[in-house]
């Protein structure tokens, strides 16, 4: 095994030959649980000689095994943070938040503060929830410091505003994740992208996995794991496109790298729009773009199956503040 970082890699033996992917892992790495481990797998972060692989795959002798550890699978503790949530809707089981853009929602490396989970953890301190309170004989630090390991059940990127489900127990964090897992829950997202599309709807089915030229970015790759986004035009701008995408998977970045793989980039978004956003003519929706510090994403809308009452759940959270005023920009430009 070779380590820098969080990045690591394993040469097979002939005595590894036949063991599935997962189980080898999880026997090489310390303080990764098998399951987070599959979890890393399914995301995409492991690659066998340079191409993703699943967690069953059984492994050959001289197999190249690459993984990038994205996060510490040690619990962390951190102090919950009393941080305004806008809350759609809250029962005894979850609650789905609206998140504003530029929160980040679990904490990492050189974030330990502002989180979504910070937030979290401190407006649902409860004695039935699954952030359980560490054992002190502190009074104050038994109110304060509790467990990472929250019921945050998906995930939205920094820049991404919307919806977002808490669970507030484990069994019903795996009730719904199961959802998300069999692709039983509705998701869509309102998306400004650049240029025009010629047709009022459409879908892009391809695969998606790590660009071997960036790590940090995602990319249309054969050999990817597939990735289905459908569209349709809300509205139509001058030189930009109002989309609302529905997601059939939920690959990391899938919406922002299936529509750059379209040319028509999401507007604000310099990671995959390559520099598109600095190239519009009009100097005032330039300006608009720059000082809107964020990319134009916004997940709309989710419905799934309540884990207890077996209703159908319906949520939506309207478009942020500056989007709004953005499109405002668009239509008086």
């Amino acid at each position: 095994m070779n380590q820098d970082n969080s990045n690591l890699t394993f040469q097979v033996s002939a005595t590894d030959a036949g063991a599935r992917l997962d189980a080898f892992l999880a026997e090489k790495i310390e303080n990764w649980s098998r399951s987070r481990l599959k979890k890393v797998i399914d995301e995409g972060d492991v690659l066998v000689n340079s191409v993703s692989a699943k967690s069953s795959y059984k492994l050959r002798e001289n197999d190249a095994i690459e993984i990038e550890l994205t996060e510490s699978e040690t619990i962390e503790i951190f102090e919950p943070e009393d941080i305004p949530l806008e809350i759609i809707f809250e029962d005894e089981f979850f609650a789905v938040v609206n998140k504003p853009a530029g929160m980040v929602v679990h904490p990492g490396a050189g974030v330990k503060n502002g989180t979504l989970a910070n937030a979290i953890a401190f407006r649902f301190n409860m004695p039935n929830s699954i952030f359980p309170i560490q054992n002190s004989s502190d009074e104050q630090s038994k109110i304060q410091n509790i467990r990472s390991k929250i019921g945050i059940v998906h995930r939205l990127d920094k820049d991404t505003s919307g919806l977002i489900v808490v669970a507030k127990n484990e069994t019903v964090h795996e009730a719904i994740s199961e959802q998300f897992r069999n692709r039983e829950v509705y998701k869509s997202y309102v998306a400004l992208v650049h240029g025009l599309m010629r047709e009022n709807t459409g879908k892009i089915d391809e695969p998606i996995d790590r660009d071997p030229r960036n790590r940090l970015k995602m990319a249309v790759r054969n050999g990817g794991r597939n990735a289905l986004s459908l569209w349709k035009v809300c509205r139509k701008f001058e030189r930009f496109t109002l989309l609302d995408v529905e997601i059939k998977t939920g690959r990391t970045h899938q919406i922002r790298v299936h529509l750059a793989y379209k040319n028509n980039p999401i507007v604000g978004d310099e990671t995959y729009n390559e520099g598109r956003d600095k190239t519009v003519a009009d100097a005032e929706i330039r300006q608009a773009i720059a000082d809107l510090n964020r990319f134009f994403l916004h997940a709309e809308k989710l419905s799934f199956t309540h884990p207890k009452t077996l209703e159908k759940m319906d949520f939506y959270a309207p478009l942020a503040v500056e989007l709004t005023e953005f499109l405002k920009v668009l239509r008086t430009a």
